[in-house]
């Protein structure tokens, strides 16, 4: 993936047909080292091709997958209204604060000594 985002990358700045030095060198100047094994086979591949066709290509394939994960499911339909009354006026119970005897504090003393 270096490569092709290398090679992506030169062709945006204005390199036409970028060769595996010019991508190599792009790869340096950022302190990556390319694969000269991986970076041949991709450069043999992209010989000879105009990158646009290649792109619309690949997105010709991806658009054959579908769009992915499921989009959840829709909203539920509206009820009958009255029972959803009821629930929301249940009376909420409330929290009891414990009492930890008085005196204390975040750091278990009451006594205003230094910290």
């Amino acid at each position: 993936m270096k490569h092709v985002a290398a090679y992506l990358l030169l062709v945006l700045g204005g390199n036409a047909s970028p060769t595996a030095d010019d991508v190599t060198k792009a790869l340096a100047s950022v302190g990556v080292e390319a694969d000269d094994e991986s970076l041949q086979r991709f450069m043999s591949e992209m010989e000879g091709k105009d990158l646009n066709e290649v792109l619309e290509a690949g997105q010709e394939m991806l658009a054959k997958f579908g769009s992915g994960g499921g989009g959840g499911g829709g909203g539920g339909g509206g009820g009958g209204g009255g029972a959803a009354e009821e629930e929301k006026e249940e009376e909420k119970v409330e929290e009891e604060e414990a009492d930890m005897g008085g005196g204390m504090d975040m750091f278990g003393g009451g006594d205003g000594g230094d910290y």
